[in-house]
């Protein structure tokens, strides 16, 4: 098979040449400037500075975990579906940019009377958090699911999600690493919720402008719309019989609450845990964050030597073992060294887990006969934006086990509650992602399918699961990540494989 075609059952790559990988994978840096604000420092202003009662945090953000959940597949058939002269995802991309923006400002913008008064506060915790991630699944239900759309062949699409990568690592230097500062030293005083509140602004409108210039700029598949639209009960149970929905959904979930866990209580580790100030907090993120940018490229040429399967296959263990060291760090100093090592695998699981859902959402195109990536990617949601249960019940056992309940309350030893929020919690979900990882198999890459999968297979026939085509070895990569031809696409080491995000 020609390396540059196309797998059978995908649509043609030339229509959409129009988009700009650097277009497109920019618009990642709208979508995660706001949201990591809120994953960054919700937990800190709400519980820290104003007082909310840690259980109660807790309480409303299992509800918002599951809602947000619930929301995703909504989001995503209805984008899946549309049919408009601005094409099929921008509608969605240009209303959520919009509701996003808002959201994030009434969220970080508690009037004095609300804040005075313990129900209130709940409530408007309870209203905006929500809102605010309902926006952001609104967006990434159809931002995410343009990745494949767009860029079919794996090499292509590896770039636009460099790019993509690249432009989330900088908003996360802005929106997590400087934030301490800025908030608390520059825009804003210490112990007030001031300078987070003038922060939501800035970003928010930021946000709001770079995810309607990349709407704007992308172009669409027309030859999609000719598709039969996805029937959402009979879509649902094909994509729940997917093994691989269940799989890589469940490794993606458990490096995304991990991530989580590391977002929200990073502030409150230097604080607690190492007595650390702003500045503190901020170079230890700007150390991550900056090793990460760093790291990308070295992963990337991993991924393009090995194979986006192996190398992600390597990259979880690594991140696994990355927090071990954050849990004996006593100062700043250990706290860095124990954040390069945080940085390297999370560097490699970003360069890895959307090439691996995309080849999914490939296969699933390709034996179905429409693209519902939005759908798709919703469900892989489901799982992932479940972590919302995992970092309420994580807070919630530090009520229980270290008395922390705010802080005003922060029980007789926070430091320890903290060391092991931010560490040990992250190291467990890392190490059974990569179990369970070890048992997955791939699709080949778009321009590596050696089979017709799509079309030799009919839905609802018997026939090989993607990854076991003719000249595939059983529990061999090199069946599953290779095509016929030596040399086409990235190479891949021994082993069977997976991927996240």
């Amino acid at each position: 098979m020609d390396a540059d075609r196309a797998a059978p059952g995908t649509s043609s790559d030339a229509p959409r040449e129009g988009t700009s990988p650097l277009r497109y994978g920019v618009g990642m840096f709208g979508t995660s400037l706001p949201i990591n604000l809120v994953k960054g420092s919700m937990l800190y202003v709400y519980v820290e500075l104003l007082g909310l009662d840690a259980v109660v945090y807790a309480t409303v953000y299992a509800v918002y975990g599951v809602l947000d959940a619930l929301d995703n597949p909504v989001f995503g058939y209805l984008s899946d579906r549309t049919r408009s002269r601005w094409g099929r995802r921008r509608p969605y991309l240009v209303t959520g940019a919009l509701v996003l923006a808002a959201t994030t400002i009434a969220l970080f913008s508690v009037p004095g009377p609300v804040a005075d008064s313990a129900v209130g506060l709940a409530v408007w915790f309870a209203v905006f958090a929500i809102t605010t991630e309902m926006a952001d699944s609104l967006i990434n239900a159809s931002y995410g699911a343009l990745l494949p759309e767009l860029f079919s062949h794996e090499r292509r699409r590896a770039t636009a999600n460099a790019v993509r990568q690249g432009a989330q690592l900088i908003a996360l230097v802005i929106a997590l690493a400087l934030t301490p500062v800025l908030a608390r030293n520059v825009l804003g005083t210490e112990g007030s919720t001031v300078g987070y509140g003038r922060l939501a602004v800035i970003f928010g409108v930021v946000s709001a402008v770079v995810i309607l210039w990349m709407a704007f700029g992308v172009r669409e598949d027309p030859a999609l719309d000719a598709e039969p639209r996805p029937v959402f009960f009979r879509s649902v149970g094909q994509i729940l019989s997917t093994s691989h929905f269940w799989t890589v959904g469940l490794v993606n979930a458990c490096y995304g609450a991990a991530m989580a866990l590391v977002l929200g209580g990073l502030q409150l580790y230097v604080h607690h845990t190492l007595g650390g100030s702003a500045l503190d907090a901020s170079i230890l993120q700007l150390v991550v964050i900056v090793v990460s940018i760093g790291m990308l490229s070295v992963w990337a040429a991993v991924v393009r030597r090995k194979g986006a399967a192996w190398t992600w296959r390597l990259a979880l263990p690594v991140a696994a073992v990355g927090f071990v060291p954050m849990y004996f760090a006593t100062d700043l100093t250990t706290a860095i060294l124990g954040g390069l090592s945080v940085a390297v695998g999370y560097s490699g699981l970003l360069a890895t887990n959307d090439l691996v859902i995309a080849r999914v959402l490939d296969a699933d195109a390709a034996r179905h006969g429409t693209h519902r990536s939005g759908l798709f990617l919703a469900a892989f949601g489901v799982l992932g934006r479940l972590n919302g249960l995992v970092t309420a019940g994580a807070l919630a056992s530090l009520a229980l086990w270290f008395g922390y309940r705010s802080g005003t309350d922060p029980g007789p030893d926070p430091g320890q509650a903290f060391r092991v929020y931010l560490s040990l919690y992250p190291f467990a979900l890392l190490v059974l992602g990569t179990a369970v990882s070890r048992f997955i198999r791939l699709p080949p890459a778009p321009q590596e399918a050696v089979a017709p999968y799509g079309p030799a297979v009919r839905p609802g026939e018997p026939g090989l699961e993607p990854g076991s085509e003719p000249g595939s070895e059983p529990g061999s990569e090199r069946g599953v990540e290779r095509g016929v031809e030596p040399g086409a696409g990235p190479d891949s080491g021994a082993g069977t494989a997976p991927v996240t995000r």
